[in-house]
C-alpha cells in the first residue's frame, strides 16, 4: 500500500464509528458486489490499495487511473459497503521520498 493511501487510510480510522451509524442511508451503503460493479462500470475504478481497520472492518481505497476519479470504501464483515469519500485528481504514489529537515 502506498505511503498516501495508507495515510488516507489511518485518518479514516477517526470516521469508522460515523460511518458504522450510516448504514440505514440506503445511498450510502449496499451489499459489497453491488457497491463494487457500480464503481467500475459506472466510474472505470478499481481496487487500489486496502487495509483493516477496527471490529474487521475492511477500508479500500478505489480509483480510475485513467481519469482520477477515485472512491473510499468501508466494508463490514457482513458484506455491507458503504462509499466514506470520493473525489479526483487521484495519484499513485511508490514511494514518497521524506522531506529534507522533516521527522518524516
Amino acid at each position: 500500500m502506498t505511503r498516501a493511501c495508507f495515510a488516507a487510510c489511518i485518518a479514516l480510522l477517526a470516521v469508522l464509528p460515523t460511518v458504522a451509524s450510516t448504514q440505514t442511508n440506503p445511498r450510502n451503503c449496499g451489499p459489497r458486489d453491488a457497491v463494487l460493479a457500480r464503481l467500475a462500470d459506472g466510474y472505470g475504478e478499481s481496487r487500489q490499495s486496502a487495509g483493516l481497520a477496527a471490529q474487521g472492518r475492511m477500508v479500500e481505497v478505489f480509483a480510475a487511473l485513467e481519469t482520477g476519479t477515485w472512491t473510499i470504501t468501508v466494508t463490514d464483515p457482513a458484506g455491507l459497503t458503504c462509499l466514506v469519500a470520493s473525489g479526483e485528481a487521484f495519484e499513485r504514489f511508490d514511494e514518497i521520498a521524506p522531506i529534507p529537515g522533516s521527522d518524516s
